[in-house]
């Protein structure tokens, strides 16, 4: 039996490969499905910024998972592409080799005119965009995460999976130098070869340090979306001043990663901030001129210390593994495929070697 803690998109992602494995697993979290960091994130599947290069690897073997993942499927109703369109106000040189430094790793890359831009996203002013130069890169997508985590667990559940909602863990039961199960709140003791951590920010929490202690400088970020607008936003516009998707039903979810607020903020402590996101959207967008939020929420990024993935078994005891990151819905079906591969299989996959969770604790 392997227990997997957290219903997210990551948890959700290792649930579904150890279960066409055939292995025996539970599910447990303390909320809903999806309902923690995976309901209020950008979800932006890409490896545009994303280095040094084995972690731009890293996120490019996430992109093709999604791929492979969806041919699993008969629809793939979480997945949405159409790429990114990117520019940037600051050097155009140090843009376009930053773009040049991508594409020799072989990322795909296209550059843009006005003219290209208006035939992709007519929305757009390109007067906002002025002489920066426009890449446009087309394998990025985003995802719905609660429809993602819907689909792979509800495909788990048809293999025998058990799952524990609005459960929460409060220790781990322990055998000697070994991890053998999880107690939960209520008193129920669970038995298991692996505990599994896939509960992001929440991975510090004490029910686990005994086992695996990673640390973690978790961000938040100001996340807007829209009421229904009649736009034709198809794609990710990642602009300097503003971050912009589409959706869905018409709506856009507008932020920007460098805007940071405090992680136990509340929304609507931040309006000013939401009235500058809107009108900076709008110089991109004047479709939003006189648009106003119809929901603000707080999104909070799981970020280990060191801000890289931290994936592994723990160096003391046995049984315990834990799977923290940010970029997760880029890399949770590439993470769920290769830690399932790990666990049942016991062998140690190259492409996680530079992002051990043991590296904390050297």
């Amino acid at each position: 039996m392997y227990i997997v803690v957290g219903a997210g998109i990551v948890g959700a992602s290792v649930a579904y490969f150890l279960s066409r494995a055939g292995a025996p697993v539970t599910v447990i979290d303390s909320g809903r499905i999806a309902g923690g960091t995976s309901s209020t994130t950008f979800a932006w599947v890409n490896s545009l910024n994303k280095a040094p290069r084995p972690y731009h690897d890293l996120n490019v073997a996430g992109m093709r998972a999604h791929a492979a993942l969806r041919e699993q499927f008969e629809s793939a109703p979480w997945w949405h592409s159409g790429g990114t369109l990117e520019w940037t106000h600051g050097s155009p040189d140090s843009y376009r080799s930053k773009v040049a430094t991508r594409q020799a790793w072989g990322y795909r890359v296209q550059w843009l005119d006005h003219a290209g831009v208006r035939e992709l996203e007519p929305d757009i002013d390109v007067g906002a965009i002025g002489e920066a130069p426009v890449a446009y890169f087309p394998d990025d997508g985003w995802v719905d995460p609660p429809v993602y985590c819907q689909a792979l667990l509800a495909a788990a559940r048809a293999r025998g999976v058990r799952l524990l909602t609005h459960t929460r863990v409060a220790g781990l039961l322990r055998r000697d130098d070994s991890i053998v199960g999880v107690h939960t709140e209520s008193g129920e003791a669970l038995s298991a070869d692996t505990v599994i951590n896939c509960t992001g920010r929440w991975a510090g929490q004490p029910a686990f340090s005994e086992a695996q202690q990673i640390p973690l400088t978790p961000s938040a970020g100001l996340m807007l979306f829209t009421p229904p607008l009649a736009h034709a936003v198809k794609r990710v516009i990642f602009s300097p001043e503003v971050h912009v998707r589409p959706d869905g039903a018409g709506r856009l979810l507008i932020c920007r990663n460098d805007l940071e607020v405090p992680i136990e903020a509340s929304p609507t402590q931040h309006l000013d901030d939401a009235q500058r996101l809107l009108h900076a959207a709008a110089k991109v967008l004047p479709l939003l001129g006189g648009v106003q939020a119809e929901a603000l929420r707080v999104g909070v990024r799981a970020l280990p210390a060191d801000h890289y993935p931290a994936v592994g078994p723990a160096r003391d005891v046995q049984g315990f593994y834990s799977v923290i990151t940010h970029s997760g819905v880029t890399l949770a079906p590439f993470l769920g495929e290769a830690v399932a591969d790990e666990i049942l299989n016991r062998v140690e996959r190259l492409e996680l070697a530079t992002f051990r969770a043991q590296r904390f604790h050297a």
